[in-house]
């Protein structure tokens, strides 16, 4: 039943605004040092080689994910998460202030090696913050507010980037090496206050030491697919939902394809940032009544988007799909930022104390390896052509459509 404000305890109240703004800090620097648009800008203007380049978002990805179920065992000895999640943002503060300063010293290969390394750093840090963020969520707020919590950290951060972007459109191209600088600066300062804020949340500390885990992660981990079945089917529906993660580089490749661009970095954030803003809260508040649903619909909007858009491509004239294009490159985004909120909000839902912890590990370690094959795959088919690709996507979200559905119901449902 959600808990109506009135209800709300005080320092429920208290923590939900500290756990909105830290994270919404956190997400400007997560949508400003971002692998998929300034990161490659700043290395392309700085003349790096394009194998830096194509590793960014593999890196930023498969780096944030891989480690958790290894830390998991670490995080389960800790009596205070807290602490862990400021660990993983004063880190990322210190990569990115260390990034903004490679941007104005160094160029090319010397600069595509340092940003690829500190980029590392920096997304290990970010998988601190991941699984220790879903064990203080869920130990500080009650269920039934823990997706519109989300959802507003989401839009706080999603603001942030559409101003930017609507600065960088107004300032023109090339964008200067010194701007991009000063905004990974500004981004590293976002992650320093992230930090203060969180510390200020009151988490309840069990008086009673930690066990922590009995077996090794990998062990752990294995067993957790193969012997939870609610675990496995989350895993699996999770697996379905890449499509709106890994189609929007292929929407840009077929814009070009046909003769549009896309490319333009300022385009790039105020579609992600006003993706973040419209559906952050919306998601949010839904996904505390039925996350399941979100994930489903979030599936199944960004697949029919994918190939309406493969099908404009194919049969509509240019001047049709001058305007189509942008717009569904923004519905796969708000899609995607729709999934993003859902799936965090039912992994904490569905579990309590470490075995939350253990599901939050494991499922993105796991996510990691499979985003790596599903990636691999989707850029073999895209060797026939970016339709192909999104295709191939939008089929895997239409089966995800239905897996989704079947997922227990875990979120609240109002009287």
């Amino acid at each position: 039943m959600e808990t109506t404000r009135k209800h709300v305890d005080p320092r429920e109240d208290h923590n939900a605004r500290r756990f909105i703004w830290s994270n919404g800090l956190q997400g400007i620097g997560d949508q400003i040092v971002a692998a998929k648009t300034v990161l490659p800008w700043l290395l392309s203007a700085a003349g790096a080689p394009g194998f830096f380049i194509a590793l960014l978002v593999p890196i930023r990805e498969s780096g944030s994910m891989l480690p958790q179920a290894a830390f998991t065992p670490w995080v389960t000895t800790q009596r205070s998460r807290k602490r862990i999640w400021i660990i993983g943002s004063l880190g990322q503060a210190v990569a990115a202030a260390l990034i903004g300063l490679a941007a104005l010293l160094l160029d090319a290969a010397p600069l595509g090696i340092a940003v690829t390394v500190l980029l590392a750093a920096l997304a290990v840090f970010r998988s601190l913050c991941s699984i220790a963020s879903k064990d203080v969520q869920g130990r500080t707020i009650s269920k039934g507010r823990r997706g519109r919590i989300t959802g507003r950290a989401t839009a706080l951060g999603g603001a942030v980037a559409l101003a930017v972007g609507l600065f960088l459109e107004w300032l023109g191209t090339p964008v200067p090496t010194w701007i991009l600088a000063t905004l990974i600066f500004v981004s590293a300062a976002a992650w320093a206050v992230a930090a203060v804020v969180f510390h200020t949340i009151d988490e309840p500390v069990s008086e009673v030491e930690p066990r922590g885990m009995d077996r090794s992660w990998w062990s752990d981990t294995w067993q957790l697919f193969t012997g939870d079945s609610e675990f496995r089917q989350f895993v699996i529906v999770r697996s379905l939902l890449l499509v709106t993660a890994l189609s929007t580089a292929f929407i840009v490749t077929l814009s070009q394809e046909i003769g549009h661009d896309l490319t333009g970095l300022g385009a790039f954030l105020i579609a992600s940032g006003l993706a973040a803003v419209v559906g952050g809260r919306i998601s949010g508040i839904w996904s505390d009544t039925s996350s399941r649903t979100v994930m489903s619909v979030g599936a199944g909007v960004g697949s029919l988007v994918l190939l309406g858009l493969v099908a404009a491509a194919h049969w509509l004239p240019n001047q049709a799909t001058a305007w189509l294009f942008p717009v569904g490159f923004f519905l796969v985004n708000l899609a995607h930022t729709a999934v993003r909120v859902a799936r965090k909000t039912y992994i904490v839902d569905m579990a309590e104390g470490d075995q939350r912890t253990r599901y939050v590990g494991a499922a993105n370690t796991l996510m990691g390896v499979i985003l790596l094959l599903v990636g691999a795959v989707s850029g073999v088919v895209a060797q026939a052509g970016s339709s192909a690709a999104l295709v191939f996507l939008a089929a895997v979200g239409l089966v995800g459509i239905v897996a989704a559905r079947r997922l227990k119901d875990v979120s609240a449902t109002p009287a």
